[in-house]
């Protein structure tokens, strides 16, 4: 519908053009948009105002010559010229039950298309260290993550989805020794004070009880052993950061390289397949899951630094650093310290020269908003390889704050004081917690109530989403029921008898579809599809209170039930793009 007004306002220019009225630009968005107030029609343009410096005439002398212009459409009822210019397009009906036709003949494929022109998009999401289970809060981003890559596909982009792996720094060795450490009080039955600075959660008991299963006693050593010569701990006074990493080193020299990877890979493989698997179960799934430790192993990290060496960005200073202020970060970076080790940042360095390598034209980050500062140094580094900034989108999400009542929860990797990913599904549902996830943009802060998650009630916006289209089904089974029949190909023919508000409404809503749909993809808002399918949901649940559907009258009994299926239809299609189901009965 839309982009049917488009070709007209854009024949009409060209008709100009001919005339020599005005010489179009090379490239020319023509820009239709729905109005506020159906008094001033369905859609409104502007073009009258954007091209009259180009004419050479006032923008409302222009709107006119426009709409004079304007190849006759049975599509078009009258056209108005308002305010400054703006050229308002009062639409027959029967551009709106040329919408009902297409969606049910599209099926499930109405309102794809392929405005990304199969543009190659690498989008990676949730990526949390393996060093615990998902928590509610790895949630939003696998859920916001998974939907912006269902919208992408919908509008033609081949999307890679992927998770990166942090299997290699600082956070895993704590973890493998923490796990290490629970592991000797099982074979030793010594229990000194665990580190403040360790994981404490149950999760790594399990893990340790698994180390113990598979390897008896092995890497055992007595506790006086382990803890003498130690600097202190933070609850006697000491650093919690130099006593972790003081553990880290005896955990190796005690061990031996061999020894201690056995612990690191369990503890590393134990929580990745653990995390692998709550996102299958959440619907996440991706195509790859990239090793942050192949990144240094295959060479990509030192070459990333000797890239930026050699374009001279790199400066030798007790460490190397990374001249990011050069490009517009507060600060320089270290890529590789004093004693030789590459940072953290110089992975992500190289990870994202790999991206880009591997042939994606548009890499998409979906990162938590505690890593705001980190987006300029990165976009630094990209500029600095040669790379363009803005092939590189970062989407900031905040996390979700759960609520129990008026109790907030607590959340906490580190202290073990958490609710799991896994604990959420199971009290709320995927369906919930999906598309409570998507509710709002992934930038604004969230409060997730769980009472409102589990409720039944046209509260809770799943809940009145998915009952919508169960009630749909429940008509159609009454059919049978009723000894009656649909006639779709009639019921098509029929739609002229759709004149009641509330289905003038449903028309107007169904219209909307395909422009929601595209601007959700392009802006990466699911929040617009979200909050469509709640305006649709309740436009149907209005007419369902007001008006019967079984009527004796066929003609409008079939054109009232076309117009429904194409409801459940659309929230059929707009659900599954948010990883939600559409159930036939509630």
């Amino acid at each position: 519908m839309k982009s049917s007004l488009q070709q007209l306002v854009l024949d009409a220019l060209q008709t100009l053009q001919s005339r020599g009225v005005l010489e179009l630009p090379d490239s020319l968005a023509i820009t239709i948009e729905r109005t506020r107030d159906s008094k001033h029609g369905d859609f409104a343009c502007n073009a009258a105002m954007v091209l009259s410096k180009l004419a050479k005439c006032k923008p409302r002398d222009l709107a006119e010559q426009i709409v004079d212009a304007l190849p006759s459409s049975e599509l078009v009822i009258k056209t108005e010229i308002a305010g400054p210019g703006f050229i308002n397009f009062y639409l027959a009906p029967a551009a709106f039950h040329a919408v009902v036709r297409d969606i049910l003949d599209g099926g499930a494929k109405f309102g794809l298309c392929n405005i990304g022109n199969n543009k190659k998009i690498q989008i990676e999401f949730v990526s949390a260290n393996p060093t615990g289970p998902l928590h509610v809060g790895h949630g939003r981003g696998a859920a916001y993550g998974a939907t912006v890559a269902n919208l992408l596909r919908a509008i033609g982009y081949d999307v890679h989805s992927e998770y990166y792996v942090n299997d290699a720094g600082r956070q895993m060795n704590i973890l493998a020794t923490s796990v290490w450490l629970r592991y000797l009080e099982l074979s030793t039955g010594e229990e000194p004070a665990f580190p403040s600075n360790a994981y404490q959660g149950d999760y790594v008991r399990d893990i340790a009880a698994k180390l113990h299963r598979e390897n008896g006693d092995v890497f055992a050593h007595p506790a006086a052993t382990v803890f003498a010569g130690l600097p202190d701990d933070e609850p006697d006074g000491g650093d919690k950061e130099l006593y972790i990493d003081a553990l880290i080193e005896r955990a190796l020299s005690l061990l031996g390289v061999e020894a201690y990877r056995t612990v690191f890979d369990l503890g590393l493989n134990y929580l990745v397949n653990d995390i692998r698997d709550d996102l299958d179960k959440f619907g996440v799934h991706y195509q790859e899951w990239f090793s942050e430790r192949q990144l240094t192993e295959s060479g990509a990290v030192d070459r990333a630094i000797d890239t930026l060496q050699a374009a001279g960005h790199v400066y030798e200073d007790g460490a190397l650093w990374f001249r990011s202020t050069d490009f517009g970060d507060e600060k320089d970076r270290v890529v590789r310290r004093g004693n030789g080790q590459t940072t953290y940042f110089a992975s992500d360095i190289a990870y994202h020269m790999q991206k880009f390598e591997r042939g994606f034209e548009q890499v998409i980050d979906i990162w938590g908003a505690d890593h705001h500062g980190y987006v300029p140094r990165v976009k630094a580094a990209l500029q600095a390889m040669g790379s363009t900034p803005d092939k590189l989108d970062v989407l900031l999400v905040q996390f979700a704050i759960l609520y129990r009542g008026s109790e907030r929860v607590p959340m906490s990797t580190r202290s073990g004081s958490f609710v799991t990913l896994r604990q959420l599904r199971k009290e709320v549902g995927n369906d919930a917690a999906r598309f409570f996830y998507v509710m709002r943009k992934c930038e604004q802060h969230m409060d997730f109530d769980l009472e409102l998650a589990k409720s039944q009630s046209t509260d809770n916006p799943v809940y009145y989403i998915q009952y919508a289209h169960a009630r749909v089904c429940s008509v159609l089974r009454q059919l049978d029921e009723k000894a009656l029949s649909h006639d779709t190909a009639n019921g098509q023919q029929q739609l002229a008898l759709l004149t009641e508000p509330h289905e003038l409404a449903l028309l107007t809503s169904l219209s909307r579809y395909q422009e929601v749909l595209a601007s959700a993809a392009t802006q990466y808002e699911p929040h617009q599809l979200a909050q469509y399918l709640r305006d649709l949901a309740n436009d149907f649940h209005t007419y369902y209170n007001a008006h019967q559907f079984l009527v004796d009258d066929t003609n409008l009994r079939d054109a009232r039930l076309s117009l429904i299926s194409a409801a459940r239809q659309i929230l059929g299609n707009g659900l599954e793009l948010l990883g939600v189901s559409a159930p036939e009965t509630m």
